[in-house]
């Protein structure tokens, strides 16, 4: 007795949903182990990754905190604090920082943290020039009150080491006074 054709193309319907089901999970099983998320010091303090978890930190390099030294192997290390205002995550990096890499501006590393709080970065990237904040580091300063985009641009990157979150960035002040001039009349 042979199957009808409603039921065969039921059960071709059935293993190609299967088949289909099955490929997508082991597609979304492998990107999930590739993913890296970006944080923020504050999103860190307010819940820690795994400590075998590679994630990007971002923030502003707190100014005069850059110190080199010789690691064991005789290549550079550089340790310094990445801040986003509220929160600052000691960074350790052994290698050659970016040209462009500076104390007061933006930067986002690649990295592990580890149990004794030290941010181990295999890779550090610095921003594309002075004007330049990588867009997570952006929203990171935006989520935690330090800069409100609709008061105009971000402040000088070095004030961001003095900032509280009671804090208004500088010019605010000045801006919130002066609405006119915000709208251009």
């Amino acid at each position: 007795m042979r199957p009808s054709r409603k039921r065969r193309r039921m059960w071709i319907v059935v293993l190609a949903g299967l088949g289909l089901g099955s490929a997508t999970a082991l597609t979304l099983t492998a990107f999930q182990d590739n993913l890296v998320f970006f944080l923020a010091p504050s999103d860190i303090a307010a819940k820690s990754p795994g400590p075998d978890r590679a994630f990007r930190l971002g923030g502003l390099v707190e100014a005069g905190s850059l110190q080199r030294a010789q690691a064991a192997d005789g290549r550079t290390e550089a340790r310094f604090r990445v801040t986003d205002g509220p929160v600052t995550i000691p960074v350790s990096y052994v290698g050659v920082l970016p040209d462009l890499f500076r104390e007061g501006q933006g930067v986002v590393t690649l990295g592990k943290l580890g149990p004794d709080g030290l941010f181990r970065a295999s890779e550090v990237l610095a921003r594309h020039d002075e004007t330049y904040m990588p867009p997570e580091v952006a929203d990171a300063l935006k989520r935690s009150g330090h800069w409100d985009p609709a008061q105009g641009a971000a402040p000088p990157a070095a004030s961001w080491n003095t900032l509280s979150p009671d804090t208004p960035a500088p010019g605010a002040q000045d801006r919130a006074e002066n609405p006119r001039e915000q709208r251009g009349g």
